[in-house]
């Protein structure tokens, strides 16, 4: 890998593509008033512009106003000159097949491009094709390698396929040459299995019992779309693809050197169940779940186009072309993002009351399960042990959310709705043990979590809320090594954050970000344990902050010693323990 400041960047071309065209969604009904600065009112779009580089070419990102942590209009660079010394093997003598890795600044996703230019003397090469594989952008890029060139064909394990003669070279990692039974399997096929129906005649209860699937090719430089005003990019595409399903069962299977994503659930599906099986070595997404909106003519799947009522009806989830109760149970997962680095064991998109449960997820590059948006809510993630999350990128942990841009279903109430139903965080384990900032980071707009019951270990802090977030409600965990107990957001009254009830293990003594004033964060009964014994919250001590109406009922200690804490983990996460069993 090679820094970034090892190269200059080429900045991006703004006029590359055809203007971009904005639209609002302005009709009073569905205008989200729930935040004091106006957060996140309007569903909003881009499309055209630098988000040409996206199938369809639409996105938040390209939307006139797109807010949020470290906002701004999308765009990656055009082009890089690698410093001297960078590429000791440069210049090259054919880049028709070079592709490059580069990381978005600060790690949050990394862009795959291929070669439109190069000049041999200035060693600067022009992007091509590319840069469409994260949902975030930046003038520059970060730390970047090179691919598939044949001058850099110099350590055991690589090779190099020369597409104009034929002729594949591999660096052989053994002693000798090889030998003459060695088997060389190179990926052709993208799709193992394509279920596909449309909403009015889905396929019916199709199931997949002890299946290995295994060797898919990569998809990176597939057509990729933004689902959602999350961070995430996604193709949609996956070696086992549902569309316009009912009842597809996936178990007792392995899913294994998979170089795409294993399950992509695609549109309109209901109760597709993945259960009891195990993902590893997955070069994107474990599980995806992406839904459809008309937010241009070729938004839906071919049934739905060209559709005639975009970009208006973008903002509607109402007409059921998304998946609703996926069950996502007992699974392993582990090695996943092994090429696009904004991966998941489970993400989803335009995807309402999901199940995930029982599961066993770790080995990532980004967050662990992730929430793109709020379509729809009412999830339940449960009884999940998660850990190892984050190992290449900057922030977050094993969950994340975002809720930039809303939608209009009827999962709330029955009835047409901008606002999500609650989600449900309960008696998970997760282990915050990379680039540590929260086990359940509810990022930009997130609202409506009812997260309890958990054993949360490490993190900058417990509970999150920012940029217009609210209603988020943490209760009856255990937060163990967290350097605070939370950092919110102001609210509105009627819609704080409540944090009540919980047993926080804390590296300092502030209670963190708390609202101290207007609509004030709700404590109660809570249990802290600092390296002192002292607590500081809302500039006081707990004591003193207690008498103006914080924390009330709420107690703090010296950490105790870790064999108390597991056993309040066992209790809260009803995990029986052998009565010889002793913590040590």
């Amino acid at each position: 890998m090679i820094s970034g400041p090892s190269a200059v960047w080429t900045p991006p071309q703004f006029n590359k593509y055809p203007q971009v065209q904005y639209f609002t969604d302005n009709i009073m009904e569905h205008t989200r008033n729930n935040t004091p600065d106006n957060w996140f009112q309007h569903y909003m779009i881009g499309t055209a512009g630098l988000c040409s580089v996206y199938d369809p070419p639409v996105s938040y990102w390209c939307s006139e106003n797109p807010s949020g942590g470290g906002a701004f209009a999308f765009r990656t660079p055009s082009g890089v000159t690698p410093k001297s010394g960078a590429l000791p093997n440069s210049p090259y003598a054919d880049v028709s097949q070079l592709m490059f890795n580069v990381w978005r600044p600060a790690r949050w996703a990394n862009w795959m491009f291929e070669v439109d230019q190069y000049n041999h003397s200035s060693n600067n090469f022009t992007f091509g094709k590319g840069g469409n594989q994260g949902a975030r952008g930046s003038n520059s890029g970060g730390d970047f390698f090179v691919e598939n060139v044949f001058e850099e064909l110099d350590s055991p394990g690589e090779f190099f396929y020369n597409r104009s003669t034929g002729d594949l070279y591999l660096f052989y990692n053994g002693t000798g040459a090889p030998p003459a039974s060695l088997d060389v399997v190179v990926p052709q096929t993208k799709v193992l299995f394509n279920v596909s129906g449309t909403q009015w005649n889905p396929v019916h209860n199709v199931t997949f019992d002890g299946l290995t699937f295994r060797a898919t090719r990569y998809t990176y430089m597939d057509p990729h779309g933004v689902p959602s005003g999350g961070d995430w990019a996604l193709d949609r595409i996956g070696a086992v693809f549902l569309q316009g399903t009912e009842g597809t069962t996936i178990q007792n299977s392995v899913f294994e050197r998979l170089d795409g994503n294993a399950v992509m659930i695609s549109g309109y599906n209901r109760n597709a169940t993945v259960q009891d099986s195990d993902f590893a070595y997955i070069g994107g997404n474990a599980v995806a779940s992406w839904g459809y909106t008309n937010e241009t003519e070729n938004t839906g799947f071919p049934y739905y186009t060209p559709n005639t009522n975009h970009p208006q009806a973008g903002v509607d989830g109402t007409d059921g072309n998304h998946p609703r109760y996926n069950t996502i149970l007992r699974n392993s997962a582990r090695e996943v993002g092994l090429y696009e680095k904004q991966s998941s064991f489970y993400v989803q998109g335009k995807t309402a009351e999901s199940f995930i449960d029982g599961n066993v997820f770790f080995n990532g590059p980004r967050a662990g399960i992730n929430a793109n948006d709020g379509f729809g809510g009412g999830d339940v993630i449960s009884h999940n042990l998660v850990f190892s999350t984050c190992r290449e990128s900057g922030d977050h942990g094993p969950f994340n959310s975002w809720d930039r841009q809303p939608f209009l279903t009827t999962v709330r109430t029955g009835e047409p709705s901008m606002l999500m139903a609650w989600r449900e965080i309960h008696h998970n384990f997760f282990i915050d043990n990379y680039s540590p900032q929260e086990d359940v980071d509810n990022d930009d707009g997130s609202a409506y979590y009812r997260t309890h019951d958990n054993f949360l270990v490490y993190g900058g802090q417990g509970m999150k809320n920012d940029f217009g977030g609210h209603d988020n409600h943490h209760y009856q965990n255990i937060y163990a090594f967290v350097g605070q107990a939370m950092g919110v957001t102001k609210t509105l009254l009627g819609r704080e954050d409540y944090f009540t009830d919980n047993s926080v293990v804390m590296l300092g003594t502030n209670v963190g970000g708390v609202e101290c004033s207007g609509a004030t964060t709700k404590l109660v009964r809570n249990q802290y344990f600092t390296p002192d014994a002292t607590l500081t919250e809302c500039g006081k001590p707990l004591k003193q902050a207690q008498k103006m109406g914080f924390d009330t009922n709420s107690t703090v200690a010296c950490i105790p010693e870790d064999h108390v804490i597991l056993e309040w983990a066992t209790n809260v996460l009803g995990v029986v323990v052998d009565k010889d069993v002793v913590f040590v």
